[in-house]
């Protein structure tokens, strides 16, 4: 008599509608195999401090149509009620009650479980991984932290069983540093596969008012905005004198109608010192608070340059429109930025070195090899001062390269105290960084380390 085999599962974590874009992308693309090799549910969880108040995943303009890839939808908040998506996770010890619950819950039987999922370090990836202990992991990244090093060092039970880190191309040429500490092999979303959705979601907004109207007056200019001051990276008013500079950069440029993308948990008052500096400016402002992505509005609007700090949506504009970019203020936010080890350092770097300023006088262009050649030297190298530990085997890399660029860009991108806790070139001469320097057993370690990692990449 046959054995019955259960039909495997996927579980797709998401929180945001461009992180459903990439995975409706890589299925499009056959990277978790054919439709009827497992069965898909999309799991959404809104992490918002106060989901109650957040703009709903589902209700935002295209996610039916890209939820159609999957089998059904689960929406994680309901489930774990009243936990909070982003603090929640059961201790290791409790898994196998959570794990039987859901499995009951869901109708998932005995069938073996893949997890999809966003940042595996934190909840409510994590959390998943830890129910579902026995599951290989799949980790995809829909944004510009996949090129900067893991936050911190995952346990070993987790990171062994990740398979792949999926992630789009948004800087041609560019290798992630994401759980590269794992050997965990990068894999890049298909470009053409993305812009087809991309497309998707274009078409879906058509039928937005707002943005119709938007559209149908032709604005020139996209103003992204970030809620920099929910991180504590700006004040509010720092914030909202961003916008303007962005708004006054875009004047200056010849550009008479602009659109204000603000983030979506931003305060109005943002949109009000902007309108008001419009006006002072005497263009016209169209503030678009609908529920659609920035690449919905590339779509709709056709613009000729698109204006942001360092969200993720500007390189998508260059990447995947051929839209020409300018940032405003990273200078000064890599100056806040918060420890070091912040996780927002490498995105920011990637724009300030990559994409022109909008307030200097150098036009867009793309990146030659030998301009991300040069980026990548640079990434890896802040990469190893974020996070030492995890990345040893950069270390030597990163002393050749700030000994040989430490008058064009250490102030700028590198702290003199980290280079001196690190015993780096352009770092001070603490007992600490004299001791690391000159220590036989810590360089006996260090090269353990190396080739230790040496082996573990040919292995795989």
């Amino acid at each position: 008599m046959p054995v019955h085999t259960p039909q495997p599962v996927q579980i797709f974590e998401v929180s945001t509608l461009y992180g459903v874009a990439t995975l409706a992308a890589s299925l499009d693309a056959g990277q978790f195999g054919s439709p009827d090799a497992a069965r898909r549910i999309l799991l959404v969880s809104n992490n918002a401090a106060t989901p109650e108040a957040a703009t709903r995943l589902v209700t935002m303009n295209g996610f039916d149509a890209l939820a159609r890839r999957f089998d059904e939808i689960v929406d994680w908040n309901e489930t774990i009620r009243p936990h909070h998506p982003s603090t929640w996770a059961p201790p290791r010890d409790e898994s196998p009650l959570w794990e039987r619950m859901l499995r009951e819950t869901w109708r998932l039987g005995d069938a073996p479980v893949e997890l999809v999922v966003e940042s595996v370090h934190v909840s409510p990836a994590k959390a998943l991984a830890t129910v579902f202990g026995g599951s290989a992991v799949h980790v995809y990244a829909d944004g510009l932290m996949s090129y900067g090093p893991t936050r911190e060092r995952l346990p070993q039970w987790l990171g062994c069983r990740i398979q792949r880190l999926l992630h789009l191309d948004l800087v041609p040429g560019l290798r992630p540093l994401l759980l590269d500490e794992h050997s965990v092999r990068p894999e890049i979303v298909p470009g053409d596969a993305f812009a087809k959705v991309l497309g998707e979601l274009g078409e879906a907004a058509a039928g937005e008012p707002e943005l119709a109207r938007v559209a149908a007056d032709g604005p020139t200019a996209v103003l992204l905005g970030q809620y920099l001051a929910a991180l504590n990276i700006l004040t509010p008013e720092e914030e909202e004198e961003l916008h303007a500079r962005m708004l006054r950069g875009a004047v200056a440029a010849g550009h008479e109608c602009v659109v204000f993308k603000p983030h979506p948990t931003a305060p109005a008052r943002y949109s009000q010192v902007l309108e008001k500096a419009a006006a002072q400016a005497g263009v016209r402002l169209h503030v678009l608070q609908g529920p659609v992505l920035a690449e919905a509005v590339y779509d709709r609007c056709r613009p000729t340059l698109v204006v942001g700090c360092f969200s993720t949506a500007l390189l998508t504009a260059a990447a995947y429109y051929g839209i020409p970019i300018a940032k405003v203020g990273t200078e000064a936010l890599l100056d806040r930025l918060t420890p070091y080890q912040n996780s927002n350092r490498v995105p920011v770097t990637i724009v300030d070195f990559g994409v022109p300023d909008l307030e200097g006088a150098v036009e867009y262009a793309p990146m030659t090899a030998r301009k991300v050649e040069q980026l990548g030297a640079l990434v890896r190298t802040v990469g190893y001062c974020m996070q030492a530990k995890l990345h040893p085997q950069l270390r030597e890399d990163a002393v050749t390269w700030l000994g040989a660029h430490l008058d064009e860009v250490t102030v700028r991108y590198f702290k003199r105290r980290r280079l001196t806790a690190l015993a780096l070139p352009g770092g001070g001469t603490s007992v600490r960084a004299r001791l690391l320097r000159t220590s036989p057993s810590a360089r006996w370690a260090a090269r353990r380390v190396r080739s230790a990692q040496r082996r573990l990449r040919r292995a795989g």
